[in-house]
């Protein structure tokens, strides 16, 4: 019957993550710089200044990227926070809002050059385009603005995914996937542009101390399509998600009155740790792999304690979370762009010898929200 050939070819579809570009803007700030301008925003005491650097010691971060150069420099020479001791009056919403379009349409330019210099598609070919943000909203908005920017087709198909967290990516990449699925000539470009730190709040408690020590800017764009277009791509195989909804407390992002607030509680890594074993189980059910079967990981890496939690359940050892711990050290956590991150520094270390090998990539969320997603990798000619 003509309806269940249709239904077998849309089965026996596929897409496939062609290539991945990133951008950072250019302050660079090592980690213990940024826990000096901390200590003196809050006003900590010495021995306030003394925890709070020893928290950023163990980190796992070496530097991160800021579109702000205020946390490079000393009170009195501040561009955007107010040269007060007290950094009073504290930017509000409309403010940074304001810094967040000023540099957000950049950063997605420069990734998704960066990503199409990896690729014979051409920007007039794209599409469809999908937005992923949740540092900073306005419309007529980022996707809009890329395709001015970008010269890209008025007739592009536009999706925005907005204030989904660190796990969004896999939304955008299932929407992506979805599309090439049902349209082989189909062309999706994805850009995750995350300005975190033009969100940092002046409270002393834990969870925002954590926060603060962790979060970074950046974007990272990603090319699929239902044809695999040139000689390494990653081929999408599987996705499962889940609720922990007893730490929704635990990680949550809230708008208040002088910025985006984060909640991040020392809890999270234990709630990861309860229910990253059934994720990946739910996620490889009906598949003919097994976690003992795989050596390639992407893991969000949401803080060194996340990714310690995630081996000692699965069996990992470091070395297997390596691509996680490199991006964690070089740029902090980028919220939803991170995992891209992740994915491109292991797409980037493959050879023909990884051909048909699994890759299981993780993040996590407001929710608290787990996402999985199995990959494999695809060679177009493999050298025996």
């Amino acid at each position: 019957m003509p309806g269940d050939e249709t239904r077998q070819t849309r089965h026996n579809m596929k897409s496939y993550i062609c290539a991945i570009g990133t951008a950072n803007p250019p302050h660079k700030i090592p980690q213990m710089q940024v826990a000096d301008f901390m200590a003196e925003a809050l006003q900590f005491d010495e021995q306030e200044t003394r925890k709070l650097k020893a928290l950023y010691r163990v980190s796992g971060i070496g530097q991160r990227y800021s579109v702000l150069e205020d946390y490079t420099r000393q009170n009195g020479e501040f561009t955007f926070y107010p040269n007060t001791p007290t950094l009073e009056p504290f930017p509000t919403v409309q403010q940074r809002m304001e810094l967040y379009r000023n540099h957000a349409v950049n950063l997605s330019e420069d990734a998704v050059r960066r990503c199409l210099e990896q690729s014979p598609v051409t920007l007039p070919e794209l599409t469809h385009l999908i937005t992923v943000s949740c540092t900073g909203m306005y419309a007529p908005g980022l996707d809009i603005e890329l395709v001015e920017r970008l010269q890209l087709s008025s007739c592009v198909q536009r999706t925005a995914v907005n204030f989904m967290g660190c796990y969004a990516a896999f939304n955008a990449i299932k929407l992506a996937d979805s599309i090439c699925r049902a349209n082989p000539e189909a062309k999706v470009m994805l850009v995750c542009t995350e300005i975190c730190t033009i969100h940092f709040q002046k409270h002393a408690q834990q969870d925002h101390l954590v926060s603060n020590a962790l979060f970074g800017d950046g974007a990272a764009a990603v090319l699929m399509q239902g044809l695999p277009c040139q000689e390494v791509c990653l081929e999408l195989q599987s996705f499962h998600c889940d609720l922990a909804p007893a730490g929704k407390r635990d990680m949550a992002w809230h708008i208040g009155d002088t910025g985006f607030e984060m909640t991040l509680s020392s809890y999270v890594p234990d709630l990861i740790k309860k229910g990253i074993k059934e994720l990946t189980e739910r996620l490889l059910q009906g598949l003919k792999t097994t976690t003992k079967e795989i050596s390639l990981f992407a893991i969000h890496p949401g803080g060194r304690r996340i990714l310690e939690v995630i081996e000692q359940e699965l069996g990992m050892t470091r070395n297997d979370n390596r691509f996680a711990y490199q991006v964690l050290r070089d740029f902090g956590n980028m919220s939803s762009a991170t995992v891209l991150f992740v994915l491109k520094a292991l797409m980037d270390s493959l050879t023909p010898k990884e051909q048909d090998e699994p890759i299981l990539s993780f993040a996590f969320g407001p929710g608290l929200t787990l996402e999985s997603m199995l990959l494999k990798v695809h060679y177009a000619k493999v050298q025996v």
